[in-house]
């Protein structure tokens, strides 16, 4: 049954709804600025599924609000529409936008899906507000005819300043920059009784001080959350340490710092500044793993037999023993990736021989996770080095080395094996069906409970919708009778593109057919990774969530039960925690974006060498390629032609010339124009 008429019917039903020709549904709105709305009634849908509710039947609907939406009569092969009722909830009501003043004040909002300014009826006197950006508060908003009236909660500074702009897309998120004074206070006393505390945990825990560990971090990383520990047992085993920062240890549930740090569930990391989840005194200093200092660790130790280290003998790496629980770590060595990666390259210096004992079996689990269907994605990242003024000087792309391939495998191995633990502390040893689906939960018992970080697999259609496109290329992905492809099958498929023209194509829209990584207590796995079990237990200094793993693996180790109650709280941590995670990874774009667009601003009128990295019906999207910096080439900036766009090809066709501009496309682009104030870029191609 169609999404949207299961939903009706179930809405009706609960409802009673006793005139059968009038139909209704509840969901989530988007807008578009022209005041075209589409409401989804279930998670993930694409928007020619949704509910269209065209200009003039928003009601006073604004992005995200929950809404009621009466169904029009659906014509046959046309999309639904509607009209909205009934605002059920509002998503938000605090707004960032820029004052224009005349003979009244208005706001216009920052966020381009708004489609209607504010007007502040009652304006501070005395300040000079035209074009200052500002936060403000919906205050009234009744019909849809007139403005939605606010009131200004604070002046944020002039458009286009570093400041500004930073604050401005943080505050139009919902976050905040600062954390409360008593947050800090508090914070300050753990600091104080930190010596007596660590002393007395010593005498408790396993103590690895005497063993060689080492951290590798970025460069200009000040909050260390795991580190690693290399040893040779008497019988020739390795043994391999992840320790990782015990946040717990500190911060009991419900008290102050983290009831915050619950609201907050992640560190937000912007171009030129962290916003941490905890104070930095915990941060950066009582938590995390800095050198030649006593630290209180949540520690996965892994033994492997000598033969791990013979590339002779395959690439299997069978661990002999893990084991779980709380120590005490110093770190004699801090490493920035860089520096590590020069000691594997001249193979002289500091932790020489623990390094490429970690670099020789990080590439064998690579391998490994690679065989069992993990997938593989090049993703690149982008580097700012800034002036004293915070502006971008350089913008380079990130390279992704050994160092930085060898602690991601030890932290995927290690929340890997966490989550396998606890699984078959909860099951018995009986693994359940990872192929459940999230809505459906399992049979929990009082202490059947964990955070999993699941990642489903993509949906039918969509894999369908690829297959349709890749097969003009020559390509074919091998779906099962339901429609599904296995991790291992999406692999076959990128390998066969390998060194070819279609390479990068090929990755891209694969990319797009993904789902999203989510946290839950009903396990799925993970698709991407191919792993059945999988947490988040390396980070929590960064992620709510993981402070959450290692109170839950502290009740199993101690062999306590959890209770119902604080099963259901858990549940509503994690959905709370993936939301926060996709509003902190848009802050950081915007982030990047805003510096990107500073950066160009700069070289009006220069030329470089870009990449299509997206087609839409008003032009054509490229990124260049040596800072990533993304532009718009318009479609009336494309020559004297009428281009078709074709979405389901990714391309755009001239009607007369034939001239094609399709996704990946390399062209020669010069920068034509920079808003600060939208955060774009706009190029025009050259000829």
């Amino acid at each position: 049954m169609n999404l949207v008429r299961f939903m009706v019917s179930f809405y009706n039903i609960m409802n009673e709804d006793k005139n059968s020709a009038i139909y209704y549904v509840e969901g989530v709105i988007t807008t578009t600025n022209k005041g075209l709305g589409f409401v989804s009634v279930g998670d993930d849908s694409p928007r020619e599924n949704n509910i269209r509710i065209e200009a003039g039947f928003l009601k006073t609907a604004l992005p995200k609000d929950r809404v009621k939406v009466l169904l029009h009569a659906q014509k046959l092969g046309m999309q639904q529409t509607g009209e909205i009722v009934e605002i059920l909830a509002r998503a938000r009501t605090t707004f960032v936008g820029t004052i224009e003043e005349d003979a009244t004040t208005f706001c216009v909002p920052q966020d381009t899906r708004i489609y209607i300014d504010f007007l502040i009826p009652n304006p501070p006197h005395g300040e000079k507000l035209n074009g200052k950006k500002v936060l403000i508060r919906l205050t009234h908003w009744d019909d849809p005819k007139k403005n939605p009236e606010g009131e200004i909660i604070e002046v944020i500074g002039n458009v286009g300043e570093n400041e500004t702009e930073i604050r401005a897309l943080v505050l139009e998120r919902g976050l905040a920059l600062e954390l409360p004074e008593k947050i800090n206070e508090e914070a300050k006393i753990l600091k104080q009784n930190a010596p007596a505390f660590i002393l007395e945990e010593s005498k408790k825990r396993r103590d690895f001080r005497g063993v060689a560990t080492c951290t590798i971090d970025p460069v200009d990383a000040k909050d260390f959350d795991d580190a690693i520990s290399v040893q040779t047992l008497t019988n020739g085993d390795i043994e391999i340490g992840v320790h990782i920062a015990d946040v717990s240890a500190y911060i009991k549930p419900h008290t102050t710092i983290d009831e915050e740090a619950r609201d907050r569930a992640t560190s937000v990391y912007l171009v030129d500044r962290v916003i941490p989840m905890f104070p930095e005194i915990l941060s950066n200093n009582l938590c995390s793993l800095v050198q030649d200092e006593d630290k209180l660790v949540f520690s996965a130790v892994f033994t492997f037999s000598p033969d791990v280290l013979d590339l002779a003998k395959g690439t299997g790496v069978p661990i002999k023993d893990i084991w779980f629980g709380r120590s005490i770590i110093l770190s004699k060595k801090r490493f920035a990736y860089e520096e590590a990666q020069k000691v594997l390259d001249t193979g002289t210096g500091v932790f020489y021989k623990e390094l490429a004992i970690l670099n020789t079996i990080a590439k064998k689990l690579t391998e490994e996770r690679r065989k069992a269907g993990a997938i593989s994605f090049e993703h690149e990242e982008v580097g700012f080095i800034l002036d004293e003024k915070k502006k971008p000087v350089r913008v380079y792309k990130k390279i992704f080395q050994d160092t930085n391939k060898l602690v991601e495998e030890f932290m995927l191995l290690a929340n890997k094996e966490v989550a396998k633990f606890v699984s078959n502390k909860i099951t018995g040893g009986q693994e359940k069906n990872k192929l459940i689906k999230q809505e459906v939960m399992y049979k929990n018992q009082e202490d059947d409970i964990f955070v999993y970080r699941i990642h489903d697999e993509p949906k039918p259609e969509r894999l369908t919708e690829l297959n349709r496109f890749i097969s003009s290329l020559g390509y074919k992905l091998y779906l099962n009778e339901e429609g599904r492809a296995s991790s291992s099958n999406v692999n076959k498929l990128l390998d066969h593109a390998k060194g070819k023209p279609e390479e990068e194509l090929l990755s891209t829209i694969t990319i797009r057919t993904m789902a999203k990584a989510i946290y839950s207590i009903n396990n799925i796995g993970h698709y991407g990774l191919a792993f059945p079990f999988y947490t988040h237990f390396t980070s929590p200094i960064r992620r709510y969530p993981d402070v959450m793993v290692h109170r839950l693996l502290a009740h199993y180790l101690d062999l306590e039960k959890i209770s119902k109650a604080e099963m259901h709280e858990y549940i509503k941590l994690c959905a709370h925690s993936s939301e926060m995670e996709k509003t902190a990874a848009d802050a950081e774009r915007t982030s990047i974006k805003f510096k990107q667009a500073e950066y160009m601003q700069e070289r009006i009128g220069k030329e470089f060498d870009g990449t299509i990295s997206n087609v839409a019906e008003f032009g054509i999207f490229v990124e260049e390629i040596e800072t990533k910096c993304e532009g718009l080439i318009r479609m009336s900036e494309l020559g004297n032609d009428f281009f078709i766009f074709e979405k389901d090809n990714y391309r755009i066709v001239g009607k007369n010339t034939k001239i094609t501009y399709a996704l990946t496309d390399k062209v020669r682009i010069r920068v034509k124009a920079v808003n600060m104030e939208q955060k774009s870029i706009d190029y025009e191609l050259v000829k």
